[in-house]
């Protein structure tokens, strides 16, 4: 976790983080990536937004990592172009690249 805690931390600059953050919200053994963003106007209240952008898991009895993306009908699927990934800096690196649009647009 402190991996992807990292990766999240060094996605948005120290001087943009007041309006962008990149986060890892852990659940079990799924592990999604969130951006963050302020109040929108000073009536929507003090939380910010979340928007889920991958999904992360491990697959324990395999030893592998899966990785997800979410439609716009909030539903998670399997990203085909990488099955499987030894590793989780293997799916951060194919977020940071991103090839499909599939997570950051």
């Amino acid at each position: 976790m402190a991996r992807v805690r990292r990766w999240c931390r060094d996605r948005v600059p120290e001087r943009a983080r007041d309006q962008v953050r990149v986060e890892a919200d852990v659940s079990g053994r799924d592990v999604t990536i969130v951006e963050r963003r302020p109040p929108w106007s000073q009536t929507a209240g003090d939380d910010w937004t979340t928007i889920p952008v991958a999904r992360l898991r491990y697959l324990t009895s395999r030893g592998v990592w899966r990785l997800y993306w979410r439609d716009r009908d909030e539903r998670w699927h399997e990203y085909a172009d990488l099955p499987f990934a030894a590793t989780v800096d293997e799916l951060l690196a194919e977020l940071d690249s991103d090839p499909t649009a599939l997570f950051w647009g």
